[in-house]
Parts: C-alpha cells; sequence; structure tokens
C-alpha cells in the first residue's frame, strides 16, 4: 500500500545542481585512489565487489542523462515522497546491468569522466521543470529489463541523486576503506528527504525524529504534542539514520550500539523501517 502523502518540503534547484555535482566529484577522486586489492573487495551489497559498486555510482547521474535524451514522458507523475517508495523490485535487474557496466569499462575513471561530462552537459540546457523519466535501471540495462517508473521533474529527480550518490559513498567508504569525504549539502539533502518520506509513511505528531543538525519531522498516529519536551522522541546522527532508512543497519543494532537513542513508547521505529529497499 502506498504511503499517505505529504507535501515534500522546497529545495532549492542550483544549490541541489551544485551538490550532485560536488558529491559526484568526491566519489570520483576516492575511486581514482582504490587499487586492484580493494576494487576486488566484496561490497558488502549482495555479490556486487567494490568494483561493480563504483561502476554503479555513475548511474546516478546517467540517468538523467538518458532521461533528457528522451522525449518528455506522458505517464505518471511520481511526488518526490513517492520516489523512495518505489524504487524496490528492481534489484536483480540493477544487479544484472551493474555487472555488464564493469565489465564493458575497466577503466572507471574514464567511465566516471565521460558520465560526468555528459552530464554536465545535458544538465546545463534543462530547465527545472522539464520532465523526465526515472529510469530505475542501469546504463547496461535493456529496454527488455523493464519500464521507467514514472515521471518527475528535473528538480525533484536531482534530490533523489543526492540520496543515491551520499548512501553509495557510505557503501563505498565502508567497503574499500576509504575516506570519502560528503558533501555538505547533498548529506543535508539526502537525510532530509529520507525523514520526510518516514512522515509521509506514518502520518502523526506523536513522535518527534531529531536528525541533527539536518531535520526533525514528527510521526505516527496518537496523542499530539504540542508543547514542551515530547513524550517520544528519536534521534541519531545523519548517517546512522540514512543506514537505517536503506537497511544497510537495522533498528535493533543501532539501538545496541547506542547510535540511537529512542525514549517513549510509540518511539520504535523497528517496524516502519527500511524504507527503501
Amino acid at each position: 500500500m502506498p504511503p499517505a502523502r505529504k507535501r515534500a518540503r522546497a529545495y532549492d534547484p542550483v544549490k541541489t545542481r551544485a551538490a550532485v555535482l560536488a558529491q559526484f566529484a568526491q566519489v570520483r577522486d576516492g575511486v581514482r585512489g582504490l587499487d586492484e586489492e580493494r576494487l576486488a573487495r566484496p561490497s558488502g551489497l549482495g555479490d556486487w565487489s567494490v568494483r561493480e559498486l563504483a561502476a554503479h555510482v555513475t548511474t546516478a547521474l546517467e540517468n538523467v542523462s538518458r532521461g533528457l535524451d528522451l522525449p518528455e514522458p506522458a505517464g505518471r507523475v511520481v511526488a518526490l515522497l513517492d520516489w523512495p517508495f518505489a524504487t524496490a523490485g528492481r534489484a536483480d535487474d540493477i544487479a544484472a546491468g551493474t555487472r555488464r557496466l564493469a565489465a564493458d569499462h575497466p577503466d572507471l575513471d574514464a567511465l566516471y569522466a565521460r558520465v560526468g561530462e555528459r552530464f554536465a552537459e545535458r544538465l546545463a540546457a534543462a530547465p527545472d521543470g522539464r520532465p523526465l523519466a526515472t529510469l530505475h535501471r542501469t546504463a547496461g540495462s535493456t529496454a527488455e529489463d523493464g519500464a521507467p517508473n514514472g515521471a518527475m521533474t528535473l528538480a525533484d529527480y536531482l534530490v533523489t541523486r543526492t540520496v543515491e550518490l551520499v548512501v553509495h559513498t557510505d557503501d563505498l567508504n565502508r567497503a574499500a576503506g576509504t575516506d570519502i569525504p560528503f558533501d555538505r549539502q547533498a548529506l543535508a539533502t539526502c537525510t532530509r528527504l529520507l525523514a520526510d518520506a518516514l512522515a509521509a509513511k506514518a502520518p502523526g505528531a506523536s513522535t518527534e525524529v531529531r536528525i541533527p543538525p539536518y531535520a526533525v519531522v514528527q510521526c505516527v498516529e496518537g496523542p499530539r504534542h504540542t508543547r514542551g519536551t515530547p513524550p517520544n522522541v528519536v534521534e541519531t546522527d545523519p548517517l546512522t539514520w540514512i543506514r537505517l532508512a536503506t537497511g544497510r543497519t537495522d533498528w535493533r543494532t543501532a539501538l545496541d550500539e547506542a547510535r540511537v537513542a529512542a525514549s517513549g513508547e510509540r518511539a520504535d521505529l523497528g517496524p516502519l523501517l527500511p524504507l527503501m529497499g
């Protein structure tokens, strides 16, 4: 069942564009420094190697370029807060396309250069309101692998690219032992979109979820808090929140490791997570 619709917060398109470009550049620099030993390590995502994960990151931008190359779609519009819940069910297609992409492009830096240049060129000529197909398949996939899931404005779709880039930056850092930095705007945007998705999935005002310094949302049905200290509070840091929302870690583990503080009878978010498969 789709989550209850909730109006998305506004994101500055200029800042979002800059954040996507900055985070992609950070990842490219980090991947450039990986030797063959680290590229061959398991990524922690299914049976992908770090090399395959690094290749997959380029599809965050390439799918935008490919969408802009297509005619404006006439399909249903995917709202920004619907996107996190529309990404499930593509794992097999994405995995197959990613393996082909990595095999076809052994020179990862050349792949990053080509994808980045094409993206910057397409982006410069495209208005924020331009609709484009949301392609949840990799650059190595074929038409038979599945159709686009709908249409989004370019501005909204670029917000989702911060999620892809930030999540996979964290994946690379953990799997390859890198220390790729996070662009502050990209990390903030990713955190806020996933926090708002939680509020859309579990509408209400009985629980306050705090992810300083980027987001505070209220969610979960129950008595509405009006003043003073909320009776149900969850607090965590941005990366822990992103890992919880995307299934990289589970609620109980985060609690046991004191990476989440939760108080109140409605502060158990475990049944609501992850938000993205």
